[in-house]
């Protein structure tokens, strides 16, 4: 088996572990057991199982503002902003409902106090990079008179807590057994949109930003 199977092996094992009985009840034979692999193996390719658990959670951030990269160079250059921005909250909600998302979401959580130097860098390459690059569009679009935003990244977190806040904070309390239809989480998305241009949409008589 090649290393790098036998390392992905590894890590979904020890994600199941360590969310099924967080970081201090997770035991390295029962990661090595659950990888079919030996704890000399998880060692050499991790060393100390704090390595392995900031592996895990790092590795499931690779990417995850390239989600959103296409639609928000699409939102960025929009003229017609209302159904752009419908896109751009559907694909939010959608994809940071996902259950495999949240749950490492909640472990990083759980962990906070004994791991704040991980839990600073999934904020950092998670929210604070989406948040960051969709700032960006909205100072474009403000540049072009399409919103009024006077600080473009407090209203890129009021866009997506208006998006994902309801089923996210059912999902993060209630566990994963709590589902939604997709109708639903759409349904979040276009009211999330109507209330984010009710605040910083442009009116008659409203002049672009900085004019």
């Amino acid at each position: 088996m090649a290393q790098a199977e036998v390392r992905r092996r590894i890590m979904d094992a020890a994600l199941e572990v360590f969310l099924r009985d967080g970081y201090v009840g997770a035991k390295t034979d029962e990661i090595a057991a659950a990888a079919g692999a030996s704890k000399q193996t998880i060692y050499k390719h991790f060393g100390r199982k704090e390595a392995l658990f900031e592996q895990i959670v790092l590795d499931r951030l690779t990417g995850i503002d390239e989600i959103f990269q296409d639609a928000l160079r699409k939102l960025a250059a929009a003229d017609d902003l209302e159904p752009t921005l419908r896109e751009v909250a559907r694909k939010f909600v959608h994809a940071l409902t996902r259950p495999a998302h949240l749950r490492v979401r909640r472990l990083v959580i759980a962990e906070a106090g004994r791991f704040p130097n991980l839990g600073n860098a999934y904020f950092e390459a998670g929210p604070g990079r989406v948040h960051a690059a969709l700032a960006a569009a909205f100072e474009q679009l403000a540049g072009r008179g399409l919103l009024r935003v006077e600080d473009a990244v407090l209203a890129a977190n009021h866009f997506t807590w208006l998006v994902t806040s309801i089923p996210v904070n059912k999902v993060m309390f209630c566990g994963d057994e709590v589902t939604f239809r997709d109708a639903e989480l759409e349904h979040y998305a276009d009211s999330a949109v109507r209330v984010f241009l009710a605040a910083y949409g442009v009116r008659v008589g409203d002049q672009p930003a900085g004019q």
